[in-house]
């Protein structure tokens, strides 16, 4: 899916409970579906890596009460990304990911680099990706969304953590409505995360694989996004932000 434009601010919102729930895809006109094919070829044509896989889009956010927030959801493929930037057939279709808050036993937050081989490559972000929908008949509750997020952790850093210890901080809403539900992982030493990557890194290229992200490193504040170099996700800024208030609140807790 190709990079879109940044949208003017990236909306933050505190979420104690997320409820999901599945509903009809809309549908497309034959002149949409033919704009969608031809410009799925063309972004096909510039990035070979793209692949047309099963995700999660969202059709709309509604507030239940002041601490718990719905999120109804369709299925669709990767393809449909594309129909969003055409000008006469565009379409709204948010995608869903998640994303893990990694952060160190000395207040930094782990970042990564995506790699060329991916969709975002030269995005700086967090552990994370898109949702793929469950098997027909299964439920998408936030608990498979932690599932994910320690999946995606595991598989781009090579750093475990049990699903359960995964708790859900902060939900954003930023480019094209896209929807990230993010998640705050127990500290551990930037040290062993840096060692962890590295082995992931040396065994999946002893495999013949490119890992997804080509670099890691380690930010204290949205003050850092800009040294990283290169683009960022556009909730990085935010969530890292959001990662130094926690710190400093965590801090005045414990002089307290």
């Amino acid at each position: 899916m190709p990079d879109q434009p940044h949208s003017p601010a990236v909306e933050l919102s505190n979420v104690r409970r997320l409820l999901l729930a599945e509903t009809d895809p809309p549908r497309l006109t034959n002149a949409q579906t033919a704009a969608m094919k031809r410009r799925w070829e063309e972004a096909v044509a510039v990035n070979p890596s793209l692949f047309d896989g099963p995700t999660v889009v969202c059709a709309g956010l509604e507030w239940k009460d002041s601490e718990t927030l719905l999120l109804t959801w369709y299925r669709a493929t990767y393809r449909l990304y594309v129909l969003r930037l055409d000008p006469v057939h565009a379409v709204s279709a948010p995608s869903v990911f998640v994303s893990v808050a990694q952060s160190t036993d000395d207040g930094r937050l782990l970042v990564g680099r995506m790699a060329s081989s991916t969709a975002h490559s030269g995005r700086w972000q967090l552990p994370g990706g898109t949702i793929e929908p469950p098997e027909a008949g299964a439920t998408l509750d936030v608990e498979s969304l932690r599932r994910h997020a320690a999946l995606e952790l595991a598989e781009e850093v090579g750093h475990e953590v049990p699903s359960e210890d995964l708790e859900l901080w902060t939900l954003t809403r930023g480019d094209m409505g896209n929807v990230g539900v993010h998640f705050r992982a127990p500290t551990c030493p930037a040290d062993t995360l840096a060692e962890q990557y590295t082995r992931l890194v040396s065994a999946e290229s002893a495999q013949g694989q490119t890992p997804e992200l080509d670099r890691i490193a380690f930010i204290r504040s949205d003050a850092d996004v800009a040294g990283l170099g290169g683009r960022c996700a556009d909730f990085l800024p935010v969530l890292a932000a959001r990662h130094a208030a926690d710190g400093t609140t965590d801090q005045a807790g414990i002089r307290r």
